[in-house]
Order: C-alpha cells, then structure tokens, then sequence
C-alpha cells in the first residue's frame, strides 16, 4: 500500500509545538509536589531551552524573513507570520517565568529561611560584608568599557550577561565628567558562580546575585559620579553553523573556522531590562548594531539558566531523593563483561542503572589480548570522557580503533574535536562524519578471536558514549554477541569506511537514510491491512519528536483504517490527534519529570506476534533522510517484555503525564493507584535485581 495524501491535512506548527514542550518544563516549576530546589532547576533548564531555542529557531527565521519575496513564498508558511506568532508566546511564556519566580518560588524559599536578598535589603552588618567581599572577590575581575565616541564598535560575548552603567550628577561639573554610560560583562565563570552566599544569620540564610554585589558596590567604582543606574542586558547570537559539507576538504578546519564565527554571529535576541533608561538602550544599539526586531524586554536578572548552581544550603529535604544507579540484575557487578555477554542479551537502562557498564566493557577490551579491534560512533562526547580514555588506551594497546567523530553536533562540537584529535594521535582511525549527512546513531563494535575465528560483540543504544548526560537522560541500551544483530553493525561501519551511495543489505536493522523509512512505511501498511481485515491492530510510538509530515500523514491514513495509535512525545509534535475523519484513533500525551525521556522505541502489533524496535531516530525529516540512525529490535523474549513493561508504566503515568493540550492525566478516580512512571521505573529494575540474587 503507496503512502497516500489527504487534502489539506491539520498539522501543528512546529514552532508553536516547541514552545508548548517549554511550557511543559515551566509547569514543573510551578508544581509545588515538586522539590522546591529542584523546581529552581527546572526554572533553570526552561530559560536554558528558550536560549537555544533563540539562538537556532528563531535566527533561522530571521534569516528566512530577509529572503526575496518569491523565495519566502515557495516556503508554504510565512516566515514573518510565524515569527510574529511565536514571539508573543515567547512573551506570553516569559511573563509567566516571571510571576512563578517573583510570586512563588522566592516566598517559598523564604519559608524555608533562605532569602534571595538585593543590594535594597542589606542590613548595615551585611551591607559592610558585601563591600568587603566585593574589593576583596570581585573588583578586580571587572573591565570597564565607556561608550563615547573613541569607542567604534562594541562586541557582546554570546549568551553573557553584561550590565551597563548610566553615570551622571558628576561632582566636578567639567565638561569630560557630564553624564556618560559604561559597560562591563558580569565575570560569572572567572569569580566561580553567579550566586553569594551571605553569612548565616540563626536560622536564616541568605544569597545575593553577583549582579547586585556589583550593584550595591557600583558607586565606588566610580566615585566622581553621585549618581549610578545599573541595568543588565543580554545577547543571543545566531548558532547555525554555516558549513559547505563537501566530499573533499578538510572537515575538521571547516568545524573549527565555523565556531569561531558562532561567537561573532548575528544577533538573535537582546534581552534588556525595562528599568533600563532609554539613552542607554539607544548607546547599545548604537555601538553593536542592533536593530529593534532583535530586542526582547527581559527583567532585572539574564541567564536564569545559572540557577542550576543555586546553592543547596545542604537541605536535602528541599531535594530529589537520592536514586543511585542500580547494579545490572544480568552483568557481573566486577570482572569481565564479554563472557555474559556472549551467553545472552542484556538491556542496560541508564540513569536507572550504572552507565558504568559501558566504559567497564570499553576498558576490558582495551586490555583484553583477543579483542583485535573496536569501532565507535561519538555524537557528544563528555568534556572529561571516560569512553574516549579507554579508547586511548585501546590504541595505545595496539587495538585497531576506529571512531566516527559527529563533528556537527550543535553545541559540543569542541569538546568533540579535542577527543577525535587526541585518538587520532594515538593512532585511532578517526572518520569526521559523513559530508550532508550527521552520524547520530550510538553503536560499539568489539571484535575478539575466540576459537580460530573472530567473534563480534555490540552495544548498541538510543543514548550517547556520555558519562555527564547517562545521569541524567532515560536511555535503553543493548549489549548483544548475535551475529543476527552484529553481523548488520558491521555493515554500518563498513559504510562510514567505503562511503558508498548504499549501505549492506538490512534484515533486523532499520537504516537511516536508506531504508527507515521504507520499512516504517511497511510496518505501518502491515497493520493497516490487519485493520482491514477486522484484526487488532495497534502502533505505540515513544519519540522525543514527530515533525515529518510524510510520516504524519501515513499515522493518518492508519488512523482512518482503524488502527489505534498511541504516541508519547516528549517534545515536539505536528501531529493532531483525536479529529474527526483524520486522527480519531489517535491518542497522545507527553511527560516532563525529574529525568529527560530521551529513548526512542516503536512498537507494531503484527498480528499478536508484536515488533518491538528501540532507536535513535525521531520522526523527523532530518533524521529519517538527512542523518545515519539505527533503530535495533529486541529479539530476547524477556528483554523485549522488559522494554513493554518499561513503556506501559509510562502509558499508565497519571502523575507526570500530559496531554496534547498540555493538561494533566490525573488517575480515573480518586481510589485509583498514583502510577509515576520514573519512580515505578526504578523500583522495577531494583525488584529485577533482587529476583536474581535470590
């Protein structure tokens, strides 16, 4: 059955849909069940988000906004529209930020004796420590600069905060001391944290900005003046890498000259404090060029994304509690990994369970004298890597490494190129990706002679080689010796070598580009045909998006046969379910909680004979055609009931989840039973390991 097309079909914007994900995040904020530090994380990870959202989104429309009008029209959607549409949400989102700050978290984190306190609340005793603390910590780390005419062009540093300075009512009347405005960047990283922390006082502690240090202390740094405003304002610039991904040249010199631009991009967003006195904002824009389109009126305070240093006073009540990583129920806790390995399947499911298996297994065949080789694919590497050690000492060991470098992976691209550089160095066979494609799958290969002949262990995984991120992001992961499932990884490899127009032929594996989305076509076309027959037919998709709208338009046509659709989507989604003649049998909801969702798992019926894939993939253009992913099956009866049992939870939650209107599940009655499906998840795997030492 082809793919068919409905007329003018309903689908969300995408834009508008990311935006309803961040609104997700900020509800956790407001959600006084969770932690109150932790809800300060979350007020963190929202403005964190809308950054990035700046810095990519919306600078891409910018850039599509200036296109030629005939140009704009072949978009289908106005760019201009769009942008108008999303900046009122953005502003709409913002003022709420606001009042859940100002209104919520700030009395409750006084009820809990801790005040955020400005340079307006000092007591005289404090007022002495700060001026103190402020010669002593901060002045000399302050470099002032004065926007007069000498100065030509002024340069903000992406995404610091700088705070400007308006001096007038000089006491020396001279002309050279009339009113003039100063600016220095906030020196965050180089005094350590954007927070202070005040001397106790009983009970009560306090915790000043490093903004308001400098506010309370801005008069003796410039005590000619008897008057001094201090604003802050805040720049986004452009974060699209600009690269000619060409089959020659040098991609790595292309990477490094491309950063190097992002810190000069164009500007996305100034954000600027409404206190702030016009003739000031008039010298900024001045002396940086920016125009009014890329001003954004903030508050008092930039870069919430700072609050994930928020000190914790040690208040552990006013936290998660503490969820260690479990022992794996089916891998040796200590020694060697590669003979359970070779006995069966194993599922690892960080952050529940240690990410620590995987360096462990990189580590031993590193040392180990049969392993002859291993092969990596890296998309973000962490900035102290374990994975990327145990590879050195692999090369250094006489291994025959090869790492497939993702040198395109938005925001960690240095921390990349310094290990891919490193490996190289130390012999590694390093591939810089695939020009116009992103390597975004997470595969290991292990080869090791045993019996006179070689054989091939995997690990194969929706997450990626990150120690940092494994504490944080949900993942699935599958160590394998299945020469079914090994057999297809070496193809994979074998094609980032021979970078042939087509990889090998695919039996388990669903391939991106080449064969994903013919095979979700005919997975999706088996269960149309079973609904046409009266048969059950279902599809349970857990995505972190679904934008592509082939894709879209296929669960249609699914829907229309009567195939019942259930989606988790995390975040975004142009699907809309549940409209008459289009999307009845369609169900969808969406979870925020204390870990990021970041597996990817399709489920078809099949007839009773269901297919269970877990992925890297998402259902978008990008990743389905323009990026090389695996989506691997889970052919072990009991791992593939753990994988079910795992999504059921989530299909269950009526404590985090959502649903497309962003309105929570709560449970059917008040009796029913508070299914949260992280928790549950955890107290899972622990009951799984308790079955197997008994």
């Amino acid at each position: 059955m082809s793919e068919t097309t409905q007329a003018q079909p309903q689908l969300l914007n995408r834009e508008l849909s990311w935006l309803a994900f961040n609104r997700r995040v900020l509800q956790e904020a407001q959600n006084p069940e969770v932690p109150l530090l932790e809800r300060i994380k979350f007020l963190a990870i929202f403005s964190s988000n809308l950054d990035e959202y700046f810095k990519v989104r919306v600078a891409t429309l910018r850039r599509l906004v200036k296109l030629k009008k005939k140009t704009r029209a072949k978009l289908g959607e106005d760019p201009a529209e769009q942008l108008q549409d999303l900046l009122a949400e953005v502003s709409r989102q913002q003022q709420e930020f606001g009042d859940t700050f100002r209104n919520s978290i700030l009395p409750e984190l006084r009820a809990q004796h801790i005040h955020l306190v400005s340079e307006h609340d000092l007591t005289v005793e404090q007022r002495a420590w700060v001026q103190n603390y402020f010669r002593q910590h901060v002045q000399d780390l302050l470099s002032p600069i004065i926007l007069d005419d000498n100065l030509h062009h002024l340069f903000l540093r992406d995404q610091s905060v700088y705070l400007t300075f308006l001096l007038s009512q000089p006491e020396n009347r001279k002309k050279q001391d009339e009113e003039r405005v100063v600016v220095m960047e906030l020196p965050t990283k180089r005094h350590g944290s954007r927070f202070v922390q005040l001397p106790a006082q009983g009970d009560d502690k306090f915790v000043m900005f490093l903004d308001d240090v400098i506010r309370c202390c801005a008069q003796e740094l410039f005590p000619r003046y008897q008057k001094v405003q201090v604003h802050a304002i805040k720049l986004s610039r452009d974060a699209e890498l600009d690269i000619q991904e060409e089959v020659s040249g040098n991609m790595l010199a292309k990477i490094k000259s491309s950063l190097q631009k992002r810190e000069t991009g164009y500007p996305a967003r100034l954000l600027y404090d409404p206190a702030m006195p016009r003739e000031v904002l008039r010298a900024v824009m001045q002396k940086t060029g920016i125009s009014k389109e890329e001003l954004v009126e903030g508050s008092r305070y930039h870069n919430f994304r700072d609050f994930f240093g928020f000190p914790d006073f040690g208040l552990a009540q006013l936290q998660y509690e503490p969820m260690p990583p479990l022992p794996h129920p089916t891998l040796p806790r200590t020694g060697k990994l590669l003979p359970a390995i070779a006995e069966r399947d194993h599922l690892l499911h960080p952050p529940y369970q240690s990410f620590d298996y995987v360096t462990r297994l990189i580590t031993e065949a590193a040392q180990d004298p049969l392993v002859s080789g291993i092969s990596i694919t890296l998309y973000r590497v962490a900035g102290k890597s374990e994975v990327a050690k145990a590879l050195l000492k692999a090369a250094k060991n006489g291994k025959q490494v090869t790492v497939v470098v993702e040198l395109k992976a938005r925001f960690d691209e240095e921390s990349n190129m310094f290990w891919a550089e490193k490996l190289q160095k130390a012999g590694a066979n390093v591939i810089y990706g695939i020009p116009e494609l992103k390597v975004h799958s997470k595969l290991l290969l292990i080869t090791r002679a045993e019996q006179d002949q070689n054989r091939l262990y995997a690990y194969l995984s929706t997450g990626n080689f990150n120690e940092k991120t494994s504490e944080l992001y949900a993942d699935h992961g599958l160590f394998t010796s299945n020469p079914e499932i090994t057999r297809e990884v070496v193809e994979v490899f074998r094609y980032f070598h021979d970078r042939q127009d087509k990889a090998g032929h695919f039996q388990h594996l669903l391939v991106a580009p080449f064969e994903l989305r013919e095979k979700l076509n005919a997975l999706i076309d088996h269960e149309i045909d079973l609904a046409s027959q009266g048969q059950d037919a279902y599809i349970i998709l857990k995505l972190n998006a679904l934008q592509d709208e082939r894709m879209i338009l296929k669960l249609y046509e699914a829907s229309r046969a009567g195939v019942r659709i259930e989606l988790l989507i995390r975040g975004i989604s142009c699907l809309i379910p549940e409209l008459a003649g289009q999307s009845e049998n369609i169900r969808q909801r969406g979870m925020v909680d204390r870990f990021l969702e970041h597996a990817r798992v399709y489920v078809f019926g099949n007839g009773g004979q269901e297919k269970v894939y877990v992925a890297s993939s998402d259902w978008m253009a990008r990743n389905l055609d323009r990026r090389v992913e695996v989506a691997f099956p889970i052919l072990q009866d009991d791992l593939r009931a753990e994988v079910r049992h795992l999504l059921d939870l989530q299909r269950q939650d009526n404590v985090k989840a959502r649903d497309f209107h962003n309105r929570f599940i709560g449970p059917e009655d008040t009796a029913a039973a508070r299914i949260r499906s992280q928790f549950d998840t955890y107290e899972y795997l622990k009951s799984l390991g308790k079955k197997k030492r008994k």
